[in-house]
């Protein structure tokens, strides 16, 4: 593991995600989840996240979309408060929710609004 790749990664996730819950998922791993984690914030956070090809904004905007189609709505939730983290409105969330729709199916679409709803009534956002 790369510590400062790992460092850089730990700070992308925390800002885009909120370190309240980043904080919480690294206290909570064990022996059995600790190398996902790791894996997970040097690999995803601390490697792609930091390339300059996308924005933060454009790497949430298409993050929705994915696990959308993916039907994740552990991780959508997630994804949902950083869109917002990273700059997107609750027009433009919605307006990638509706893509899914025609894309993904409906059904997928459906858990994603209820999901996101949930998240940005609790975010103060609608």
């Amino acid at each position: 593991m790369s510590e400062e790749r790992f460092e850089r990664g730990l700070a992308k996730r925390r800002r885009v995600l909120g370190a309240e819950y980043v904080d919480q998922s690294m206290r909570n791993a064990d022996a059995f989840n600790q190398p996902l984690q790791e894996l997970v914030t040097e690999y995803c956070w601390g490697n792609v996240w930091q390339r300059e090809g996308l924005s933060d904004r454009d790497r949430s905007m298409i993050n929705l979309a994915m696990i959308t189609a993916l039907n994740r709505p552990h991780e959508l939730r997630l994804h949902v408060r950083g869109a917002i983290n990273n700059g997107m409105s609750v027009d433009e969330i919605r307006e990638v929710l509706m893509q899914t729709a025609v894309y993904c199916g409906i059904p997928a679409a459906i858990d994603a609004f209820r999901q996101a709803r949930d998240v940005l009534s609790e975010m103060g956002e609608i």
